[in-house]
C-alpha cells in the first residue's frame, strides 16, 4: 500500500501519474473520507484529554473526601462520546485502508506515456528473431513427443496443470538447476528455498490482495493460508518490516506458481 501521507498533502498531483497508467483515483471520496477523518481525529484526542482531566479531578475529589459523583456521571458521558468517536474513526480509517490498498504504484516521471505496446520505447536490444525455414510448432505438440502431457494432469488434478516424463522431466529439472547455478555463481544472488503457502498479511505486502483475490488458491482451514501465485510473494515479505541497512539484496529462487487467472481454460 502507498504511503497515505502521499494523498494528504498532493492527492491532486498523485491522481494525475496515476491516470498517466490508466487509473482513475477517486480523489473526491479520499477528500471527503480524509476530511472527516481529520476532525475525528481532533475530535477524539480533545475526549480523551478531558477524560484524562477528569479522572484527575476525581482522584483528586477522593482523595480530599469531597463528593465525585458530578465528575463520575460526567466521565460516564464523555466515555460514551469517546467510544462513539474511536468506533467511527476505526472505520474511517478502514474505508480509506481499502481504498488506498487498491491504488497501484505511481510511475516514474520518465516512464513513457501509451494506451498499449505501440507506444513502449525500446531501451535495448539484442540479438536477432530467429527466422525458421519451417513453420513452427505450439509448444504442446512439440512437447507432447518429449513427455508433456495435459491430458494426465487434467485428471489427477484438473486444467492448468501439466505432467512431465522422460526427456521433459528431466529438461525441467536442468532449466531449474542451470538458473539458480548461473544466478548463484556468476550474479551474486543468494540461493533462498520458501514456503508454498503464505498468509494475508504476505499477499497485502506484495499487492496480490485485496486486487487478485479472485486469481489465488486460499486453503481451507483455521489457518488462512493461500498458495503462493510467484516465488517473489514470499521472498519480497522475507524483510517485510524490517529495516535493511545495506541494498540490494538478492535473492534467487525456483518454486511452483498457483493463478487461477482469468481465461486459463
Amino acid at each position: 500500500m502507498l504511503d497515505p501521507r502521499l494523498f494528504r498533502g498532493d492527492l491532486e498531483n498523485s491522481a494525475a501519474q496515476l491516470a498517466r497508467r490508466g487509473f482513475q483515483l477517486d480523489v473526491e471520496a479520499i477528500a471527503r473520507l480524509e476530511a472527516e477523518r481529520k476532525e475525528l481525529q481532533v475530535n477524539t484526542q480533545e475526549l480523551q484529554a478531558g477524560r484524562n482531566k477528569s479522572s484527575r479531578a476525581i482522584g483528586q475529589a477522593k482523595a480530599k473526601g469531597e463528593d465525585a459523583q458530578p465528575l463520575l456521571d460526567a466521565v460516564a458521558n464523555l466515555g460514551d462520546k469517546l467510544k462513539a468517536a474511536e468506533s467511527r474513526l476505526a472505520e474511517l480509517q478502514e474505508e480509506l485502508n481499502t481504498i488506498l490498498m487498491g491504488i497501484p504504484n505511481i510511475p516514474d516521471e520518465t516512464v513513457p506515456e501509451g494506451k498499449d505496446e505501440e507506444d513502449n520505447v525500446e531501451v535495448r536490444k539484442w540479438g536477432e528473431p530467429r527466422v525458421f525455414d519451417f513453420e513452427p510448432g505450439d509448444h504442446v505438440d512439440v512437447g507432447a513427443a518429449l513427455g508433456l502431457d495435459f491430458d494426465t494432469a487434467s485428471k489427477l488434478t484438473g486444467s492448468r496443470f501439466s505432467v512431465m516424463t522422460g526427456p521433459m522431466a528431466r529438461l525441467h529439472r536442468a532449466l531449474i538447476q542451470f538458473m539458480l547455478d548461473l544466478h548463484t555463481a556468476e550474479h551474486g544472488y543468494t540461493e533462498t528455498y520458501v514456503p508454498y503457502m503464505v498468509n494475508k498479511d504476505s499477499l497485502r505486502g506484495t499487492g496480490q490482495l485485496p486486487k487478485f483475490e479472485e486469481d489465488l488458491f486460499k486453503l481451507n482451514g483455521e489457518q488462512e493460508y493461500y498458495l503462493i501465485p510467484t516465488a517473489e510473494v514470499p521472498v519480497t515479505n522475507m524483510v517485510r518490516d524490517t529495516i535493511v541497512d545495506s541494498l540490494p539484496l538478492k535473492f534467487a529462487a525456483h518454486t511452483p506458481c498457483f493463478r487461477s487467472e482469468a481465461g486459463s481454460y
